[in-house]
């Protein structure tokens, strides 16, 4: 069992080609003995987003705080607190933060893809 308190979990800095204003936290992973899944919570600054990307595995994400769009096979589709996303895989998407605070959500993914 884990039992951790989110903001003790070192955020990280997301540095990878067409991201901007990204950090990231593994709440959950294979090193805490997941077997299937991996839990991440990730934190977009104003003006900041996720890179446009593809891969395999599917996203199920969860919004926590802030405003933005989530662009899916080339549209923007707004989505805000208590929002839940499925993206499938193979698909294009990125995350953008349209709003003036952090826009804060949760991620999860298979382990085979984090």
């Amino acid at each position: 069992m884990k039992l951790a308190r989110s903001a003790n979990i070192v955020k990280k800095a997301v540095n990878v080609e067409g991201a901007q204003g990204v950090a990231i936290r593994v709440l959950i992973s294979k090193e805490d003995g997941a077997p299937t899944f991996a839990m991440r919570m990730f934190e977009v600054q104003p003006g900041g987003h996720t890179p446009l990307h593809h891969h395999p595995h599917e996203h199920e994400v969860f919004v926590l705080e802030g405003a933005g769009v989530v662009v899916y096979e080339g549209r923007d589709h707004p989505l805000g607190p208590e929002d839940v996303v499925f993206v499938p895989g193979g698909l294009e998407h990125c995350f953008k933060n349209t709003g003036g605070s952090v826009l804060r959500f949760l991620c999860l993914v298979p382990l085979s893809g984090a």
